[in-house]
């Protein structure tokens, strides 16, 4: 495992199996400032999508596969994610007898670097058949006409709407942050799943708007949003999960709840 990050600086993509390229990112910084201790206020996982991955069998004949890889949120570290598309991508010229024995390996070395177990499905070409895009569950908030001038971060945007308690589910295409290493954008989706007062609609997408300019990893923005909605709104049961687009070949989906079982792992129209 690295000890200094790759992000934002030029990196040598290794010719060989090279879990030594593993980078982590301890969660408890982050959570530390959100006021968010050992006993966790949801639960859930991060859902990794990785579209580029490749080995040679033992006779030498590439394979490719797609992987989807589940860290649960207790891990106490996250991967970051150049070094996993660096780690992945070194798989290409190492052989291995089947797909199976690289899915252990790859469960192993990122259950070593997240201090959690890992799980790690990989899927051929032949699992495709029949794959659609999905779309997220409930009404789109993005039609509303709105007047947004909040570029960061901005709980007290929230509001509830009336004392009815309802269940609902939600969500918006238009999330966008920034990396905090690199200041590159972040695109995502996001749904939101609750039960408790009614949300104000028009304060929900004007606070998540107001992320555009504001620097996180995806997984310490979804955690925010459920803190602050928690706390906003008095929800009891809340669900936030975004799904964020790819990057480097790999697409990261944080999914928070204090109600609902992990999700399942559909492809929006822009993954």
């Amino acid at each position: 495992m690295t000890t200094r990050s790759p992000l934002g600086k030029p990196a040598a993509y290794p010719r060989q199996y090279s879990p030594e390229s593993l980078h982590a990112i301890v969660r408890s910084d982050d959570r530390a400032a959100l006021g968010i201790a050992d006993d966790l206020p949801f639960h859930g996982c991060d859902l990794w999508n990785a579209w580029e991955l490749t080995w040679l069998s033992s006779g030498g004949l590439p394979q490719v596969a797609t992987a989807e890889i589940r860290v649960p949120v207790e891990s106490p570290n996250i991967i970051e994610s150049k070094s996993l598309k660096i780690y992945l991508n070194s798989f290409a010229m190492t052989n291995y007898s089947s797909i199976d024995a690289v899915a252990k390996a790859i469960a192993h070395d990122l259950g070593t670097c997240t201090g959690a177990s890992v799980d790690v499905r990989l899927l051929e070409p032949s699992s495709a058949a029949g794959i659609k895009f999905e779309s997220l569950p409930g009404d789109c908030l993005d039609s509303r006409n709105l007047r947004c001038d909040k570029w960061d971060v901005d709980a007290g945007l929230l509001q509830s709407a009336t004392d009815d308690v309802i269940n609902e589910q939600i969500h918006s295409h238009l999330l966008r942050s920034l990396c905090p290493v690199t200041n590159q954008p972040d695109f995502g989706s996001v749904a939101i799943s609750y039960h408790g007062p009614r949300i104000d609609r028009d304060s929900l997408l004007r606070y998540i708007v107001s992320y555009r300019q504001h620097h996180a990893y995806h997984e310490s923005c979804v955690e925010r949003m459920f803190l602050d909605i928690e706390e906003r709104c008095e929800p009891d049961q809340l669900t936030v999960y975004a799904r964020y687009q790819r990057r480097g070949g790999i697409d990261i989906n944080p999914f928070r709840s204090n109600f609902e079982p992990d999700p399942p792992n559909g492809r929006l129209w822009r993954q």
